[in-house]
């Protein structure tokens, strides 16, 4: 791993605008120093979830520090959970975050960008389920 490596981070969708979206305001939180791959719809364009994107997505967040995944919904985590089932080719270090996904991803970016390890990030996400609002 190199000493510069980021843990990088995948939002897994139903909806590519929505984790499009999420992945911007998460970029601008960390100015760019984290990278924050979205992986949202189906191949064809429509809602729903893909393997394959999110397959491309871990390829392309991870550099070499590990990869973070935050799902939306319910079945997205089975989509990754069926995808890690299978490893194949992706990076050695892929975690499953259980976090609100907004505010899971703004934290993790937060500790990413702070050169938090894999573990350290996934706690940030996952951590953010108890940000109280009001």
């Amino acid at each position: 791993m190199s000493p510069d490596a980021t843990v990088g981070i995948v939002l897994v969708s139903h909806s590519a605008p929505l984790a499009e979206g999420a992945a911007e305001l998460a970029a601008q939180i960390s100015g760019g120093t984290v990278t924050i791959i979205p992986a949202g719809g189906t191949d064809d364009g429509g809602l729903g979830t893909s393997a394959a994107k999110v397959q491309r997505a871990v390829k392309l967040a991870d550099s070499g520090a590990g990869v973070v995944i935050i799902p939306d919904l319910g079945s997205a985590v089975l989509t990754v959970r069926a995808l890690l089932a299978e490893a194949g080719d992706l990076p050695a270090s892929v975690e499953l975050a259980d976090a609100p996904f907004v505010e899971g991803v703004v934290a993790a970016t937060v500790a990413a960008a702070a050169g938090g390890d894999i573990t350290a990030v996934l706690a940030a996400a996952e951590e953010a389920r108890h940000a109280r609002k009001l």
